[in-house]
């Protein structure tokens, strides 16, 4: 066997993967206090099992995080949002 030669393709090399910046959605639209009533806009950084997402996930900063977090679990103990999701009976 002959080894492999690029030297007949007219493909470009392969361009590896790189992440688009996360940014805090905070900062951008400058939120000072998240508030605990605006239950639809937390619902956004809560998983489907009703766990808080963390922020290397919904890109927040470790100010507006710690906030987040606070807001949702207030909003929880005011039964505004729900602690964890009811699992599906399969019969």
């Amino acid at each position: 066997m002959q080894p492999r030669s690029n030297a007949g393709d007219n493909k470009p090399p392969k361009k590896y993967y790189s992440a688009r910046k996360k940014f805090c959605a905070f900062c951008k639209d400058k939120v000072t206090l998240i508030d605990y009533k605006n239950h639809k806009y937390l619902e956004n950084f809560i998983s489907e099992t009703g766990r808080i997402f963390p922020a290397r996930v919904s890109g927040t900063c470790a100010y507006h995080q710690k906030q987040l977090s606070k807001a949702i679990k207030r909003a929880r103990q005011m039964a505004l949002i729900r602690f964890t999701e009811e699992k599906k009976r399969i019969s």
